[in-house]
Parts: structure tokens; sequence; C-alpha cells
């Protein structure tokens, strides 16, 4: 397998979301596209009102221009490649409109909820579509095990419910400063590991640049943050994990390695409902829930450490499974 090409692409990501950080954030502060804070979210959030966001363009632009440059010269299979950066442009955009209408057409809501998921549903027929016509194997191992089942044509199904869940799961996270981007990276060097050990070069590359460019955007979002990513960057990182768990047929490893954006989607789903059984009453003191921690007296610091920690422990345990099932196969 060559892997020449990943070390200078990695550094060549980095570099330029460095430099794309550098130019884009004075422009959106004097275009004062500004985060919108809740009023009803934690205390300590109301000085980040009026911060840039949309930032999440800092590690796209980049990402998405090497990962396709890679397909197209041949370092990477083409359809499948196409069909993971239709996936993250699609969410990007469905982001980029959410964010839109709140800092420039002062919807404070943005998109309604139900706009913003056909959006991402229909990006993912698209991209399904593609991964389909690259001939895609629609079987699923059980991590840990070397059990396998062909869903069919229901695996379509699945991997929808797969890329919207982490998508939203993603930017769930996305409430302190750095907290999605360092998980997102973390997960990212997961998919590194299993770009080597499966031998799969489209995976390699891209999880190697959109990881190089999202360690380029922290630089600037770590606290106090200079920018936010917004909806066109957790909605694209969330849709990229889950279109590299299909490219490395790794799609119940996500779970595994993923498994903070899980319990963030988790946590704000189990609020709603508790509040409405209920009546009023909620299970968390806010959710998402290191929304939960903030307001029960953690620090930003404190609360992206237990995630962070928890991101790496999640990353050991599902690359030990997959490392162990490839092992047992070979």
């Amino acid at each position: 397998m060559m892997i020449w090409y990943v070390f200078p692409a990695f550094f060549l990501s980095l570099l330029l979301a460095l430099l794309v950080g550098y130019w884009m954030i004075p422009q959106l502060a004097r275009l004062k596209f500004g985060q919108v804070v809740r009023d009803d979210g934690p205390s300590t959030h109301l000085g980040k009102k009026g911060t840039p966001t949309m930032g999440g363009l800092i590690f796209l632009v980049p990402s998405l221009l090497l990962t396709l440059a890679g397909a197209l010269a041949g370092t990477s299979d083409l359809l499948p490649t196409v069909a993971l950066l239709t996936l993250v442009t699609g969410f990007a955009l469905v982001g980029l409109t959410d964010d839109a209408l709140k800092v420039v057409f002062k919807r404070s809501l943005g998109l309604k909820a139900r706009h913003k998921l056909a959006g991402q549903f229909l990006v993912v027929a698209v991209s399904g579509l593609l991964f389909y016509l690259s001939g895609h194997d629609t079987a699923v191992t059980l991590p840990f095990t070397r059990l396998s089942w062909d869903l069919g044509i229901f695996y379509w199904a699945f991997f929808a419910v797969l890329a919207v869940g982490f998508g939203n799961g993603v930017n769930f996270t996305d409430g302190v400063d750095g907290l999605a981007g360092s998980t997102v990276f973390i997960a990212l060097l997961s998919y590194v590991v299993i770009g080597v050990i499966s031998g799969s070069e489209p995976v390699l590359l891209a999880s190697a640049v959109l990881a190089a460019a999202v360690l380029g955007f922290l630089f600037y979002n770590r606290h106090p943050a200079r920018v936010f990513m917004g909806d066109v960057g957790s909605l694209a990182l969330g849709g990229a994990l889950a279109g590299l768990a299909v490219m490395s047929k790794t799609e119940l490893y996500l779970l595994v390695l993923g498994a903070v954006f899980v319990f963030e989607a988790f946590s704000s789903t189990l609020q709603v409902i508790y509040f409405k059984m209920t009546k009023g009453k909620r299970f968390f003191r806010m959710a998402p829930f290191h929304h939960h921690l903030e307001v029960s007296g953690w620090s930003e610091r404190h609360v992206l450490w237990a995630f962070v920690l928890a991101a790496v422990l999640c990353s050991i345990i599902g690359l030990t499974g997959f490392w162990s099932q490839v092992a047992a196969v070979r």
C-alpha cells in the first residue's frame, strides 16, 4: 500500500486550514456573521455572543479539495470517494443554509427541524445511490466478533439513519469551545489507523486530510474561541464520520468510536421525551449533556477534557476490537 502521499497531504491540509482561518475570521467578523447564543443556556456563554461562526469552512475547503484531488490523481477509488464528498458537502450546505438564516437573515431558530432533516435525507439518498453504483457491500459486521449479516436493501435505510444520526450527534456536541472539533479529531485519527490496518487508501487519505484540517481549525477554536464551526461544520463532520464508516465497512464500530456523539444525541432525545411525558419536568438540568455539566458548575475546560478522555477511551476500545477482528480473519 502506497501511503507516501498521505504525509505531505496531511501537512498541506493543516497549513491550508491555518491560512484559510487567518483570512476568513476577520471577514466573518467584518460581515457581522456572529454566533447566536441561547438566552436559556449557561450564563458563561453570554460572552460568546457575536463571535464569528460558519468557521467550518476553514476545514472543509482544504480537506474537500485535497480529497478530491487525491481521487482524481488515482491515489484512491473515485466513485466511493465522490459518494463521501457528496455526503459531506451536502450536509455542509444544509448547515450553511441553517447558519445563514440565523446570522444573515436574523431567524434565530434557523431552518425548521423538519426542513433540516428533509435536506439531510435527500443528501443521503444521493450519496447512497453513488455507493450503490460503486458495488458497495451491504453486509454489516457485529463489533468484537466475526459475525456478519447482509441487510440487503435495508442497508440503505440503515445508512440513512447512521448518517443523519451522526450529523446531528456532532451538531449537538458543538456547544463548548473546542469540544466538537477535538472529539471528531480523535475519531478521525481512529479512521486513519483503520485505513492503514485495512489497506484502504480512500479511507486513509480522506480521514488524514480532514483530521489535519480540523486540527488547523482547533487552533482558532480553542478556548477562548475566535470562531465557531457552525452547523456548516458540525453536520459535515458527522456526515464524514458516517461516510468513512461505510467506506471502511465499520458501520457498527462507529457506534463505539463515536460513542460520545451517540450519547450527546441520546441525552437530548431523552430530555425531550421526559419533558413531554412529565409535562414540564427535566431529566437533565440542561441538554445536551455537556450543558448539564456546565450548569452543574463544571468549567468549559473540565467539560472539554472529560469528553476528550472519553473519546480517546472509545477509540482505543473500538480500534482494539477492529484490530483483533482483522487479525482473526487474516
